[in-house]
């Protein structure tokens, strides 16, 4: 491939769950002409699926879309009839579910379609990206590569860029370019690895959390606020944070490095928690199902008790004893206190 810019004037984003239709809002923010594409709807009009999808963006919080207007920058789409549209699309992006079963059934459907210079991207969270390719023609491989967006796309600055072995270095250069001047983001190459770099790091320090949750027998909510802002990290914490990601992504996440990472020091736990799985089974994913490991009834919010197996009043905060030391003036303060203190929670 030449190093000519790329202009990305059109997106197709395979895939409307939440990731795919947060992603093309994000896109249609930024004033680019989108194709959100789903299955075929098997009764009623036929892009049921990603209509539905565009009227949930208008009621999200936090807000997906920009503005009002901006989601007439998105085309419904599905599989069956519009497939021709891809043609037109000078990038294209996957966002189905992380199985690679579904994913290169996919692959093998809209391959045919893509324009001679589409870029053909996948965002996906920690599946190998050689892998992935590894079911297109070498022409194809030269333009394949991961783009991993966090959640939710429009307010997460990072996105991971991952290459394949074939992968053209222009082609990266010139998503590279896109997503940061057009999209706004903060890009990271990561190599091919499990789980990349964020979740990586990400899930390794849920996981970690969690097991010295049930070490030290400390409560979801109190964990919460010990690891949330007063470390400098967002307030959603740790548990908070599997709830919004879904605790069956979560759970996908993990059970990668559980697979894939068998010399890891840690790998003993890298298996998740019990009463995690059980949640998981009931359909309890998190915030897109409304209950996760906290729930909100009315203007009340409850919290898994793991032991009872019941939820409780969330309503305990950290310790003063303990957040007395976070307000040490440097970290090295801060670590040291805690050290030093034989309180669980520290």
């Amino acid at each position: 491939m030449s190093s000519n810019k790329l202009v990305v004037r059109k997106v197709a984003v395979l895939g409307a769950g939440v990731m795919g239709a947060q992603i093309a809002a994000h896109l249609a923010n930024a004033k680019v002409p989108t194709v959100l594409f789903d299955l075929p709807a098997k009764e009623g009009p036929k892009n049921a699926i990603v209509e539905k999808a565009l009227a949930a963006l208008k009621k999200q919080k936090p807000a997906p879309l920009a503005s009002k207007t901006a989601i007439q920058y998105i085309q419904a789409a599905n599989y069956d009839d519009d497939l021709a549209l891809l043609s037109e699309c000078d990038l294209v992006i996957e966002a189905v579910a992380e199985r690679l079963d579904i994913k290169e059934n996919l692959y093998s459907k809209v391959a045919p379609h893509l324009g001679a210079k589409t870029i053909f991207a996948t965002n996906t969270s920690g599946l190998s990206i050689e892998t992935l390719a590894s079911v297109f023609s070498k022409e194809l491989k030269d333009r394949f590569c991961g783009v991993h967006f966090f959640n939710p796309p429009r307010y997460m600055h990072l996105v991971e860029l991952i290459a394949c072995q074939e992968t053209d270095a222009s082609v990266l250069d010139n998503l590279e370019r896109f997503l940061v001047s057009t999209l706004g983001k903060g890009v990271v190459r990561a190599k091919d690895t499990p789980n990349f770099v964020a979740n990586r790091i990400g899930v390794f320090s849920m996981l970690a959390t969690m097991a010295n949750a049930e070490k030290y027998d400390l409560r979801f909510d109190v964990v919460d606020d010990l690891t949330g802002a007063r470390l400098g990290r967002p307030k959603s914490a740790t548990f908070r944070t599997a709830d919004v990601v879904g605790l069956d992504t979560f759970a996908h996440v993990a059970k990668t490095m559980q697979d894939n990472l068998q010399a890891d020091p840690w790998h003993a736990h890298f298996g998740l928690p019990t009463w995690l799985t059980g949640l998981i089974e009931k359909g309890a994913l998190g915030a897109k199902t409304k209950a996760g490991i906290f729930k909100k009834e009315g203007k009340r919010i409850f919290v898994l008790d793991a032991k009872a197996g019941d939820y409780v009043a969330s309503n305990e905060k950290a310790d003063k004893a303990v957040t007395e030391l976070l307000k040490a003036p440097t970290w090295g303060e801060k670590l040291a206190a805690l050290r030093a203190s034989e309180h669980p929670q520290a």
